[in-house]
């Protein structure tokens, strides 16, 4: 599948992980949460979903839709497999330059809660060294060019600049708090254990 194709695929799986939905609620979920997916149409989901069913990720399962008494009208949803489960547990597993570009982020941050530590860590770390090199790059074509640019032009760098430097601070802010994890986890096994009285 194309690369945007299998980040549709991830996202579907990830939010059938958290309950079985139908298409019209995933469209919606995959619109609100994942800005990605702000435009994604229904000729664009049900394709992928096809593809889920045929390698056996997905299942779908018909309920009779509420409303009209008598009426026949069924709704598929859909739910994740055994395989499909194990599938996403290897998707959430990498964390190479495909998890932390620009399209792909924001999919892979937000199922971060299936994520492991680890790979959280290393995704994290990844998007931010980007982020610093892109910074270096948009501070070294500014200095080069600050006196051919029109003010308008000077000012979407500007913006570029500041939007790339609120990330790396919040991304410094999310990896500080990975990796004292482990260390708040020690400290409170620790205290849990000292406060138990010994037999």
């Amino acid at each position: 599948m194309p690369r945007r194709a299998d980040l549709l695929a991830f996202a579907v799986l990830g939010l059938l992980h958290e309950s079985p939905m139908h298409g019209y609620e995933l469209r919606k979920r995959l619109n609100a949460a994942l800005g990605a997916f702000r435009a994604l149409s229904y000729g664009t989901l049900y394709p992928c979903l096809r593809t889920l069913l045929e390698k056996g990720w997905i299942a779908e399962a018909p309920q009779s839709s509420p409303g009209t008494v008598g009426s026949k009208r069924a709704r598929i949803v859909y739910e994740l497999t055994a395989e499909g489960k194990e599938h996403f547990q290897t998707l959430v597993r990498e964390s190479g330059p495909a998890a932390w570009e620009d399209d792909t982020f924001d999919v892979h941050f937000a199922f971060f809660a299936r994520t492991e530590a680890e790979v959280r860590l290393r995704i994290l770390e990844g998007r931010r060294s980007r982020l610093e090199d892109r910074l270096e790059n948009i501070r070294a074509t500014a200095a080069k060019n600050r006196e051919r640019l029109d003010a308008y032009t000077a000012e979407l760098q500007r913006h570029g600049l500041d939007s790339a430097e609120r990330e790396v601070r919040w991304l410094t802010e999310l990896i500080t708090a990975e990796r004292s994890q482990p260390a708040r986890e020690t400290s409170r096994t620790s205290t849990t254990t000292e406060e138990t009285p010994t037999p």
